[in-house]
């Protein structure tokens, strides 16, 4: 059950919210996915990951949301709170070892200004 309660923190599923983050967000766009970032007051920062039909069949589209699922858990510490966004991945990152996905996310998330590096 506590695995539920913390994935609803870090992941943003309605879709009122996902298109409210299109609107209002500021676009950044690499190699591997396009970012849209929106402020959204106190709370913690939360990501929806959007991949539609045209990247490929169910077994990709969800392969991907996998991915980076896995990414944004590893880094979410380093999401600044407060924030939203919703990634859209390209194909390409498909093709990408994990580290370079984090290397990229982690830059991605540095230049929209949301990133803080994790203290060891």
């Amino acid at each position: 059950m506590a695995k539920l309660e913390s994935r609803g923190d870090i992941f943003l599923r309605a879709s009122r919210d996902i298109e409210s983050v299109k609107r209002c967000g500021r676009r950044l766009s690499t190699g591997l996915f396009n970012l849209v970032t929106c402020p959204r007051g106190d709370g913690p920062s939360r990501v929806a990951i959007v991949v539609g039909k045209r990247f490929g069949n169910a077994v990709r589209r969800n392969r991907i949301k996998r991915v980076f699922r896995a990414v944004i858990r590893e880094c979410r510490e380093e999401f600044i709170p407060g924030h939203a966004a919703v990634v859209f991945p390209k194909r390409e990152a498909l093709l990408q070892p994990f580290d370079e996905l984090k290397r990229v996310w982690r830059r991605s998330l540095d230049r929209m200004r949301v990133y803080r590096p994790r203290r060891v």
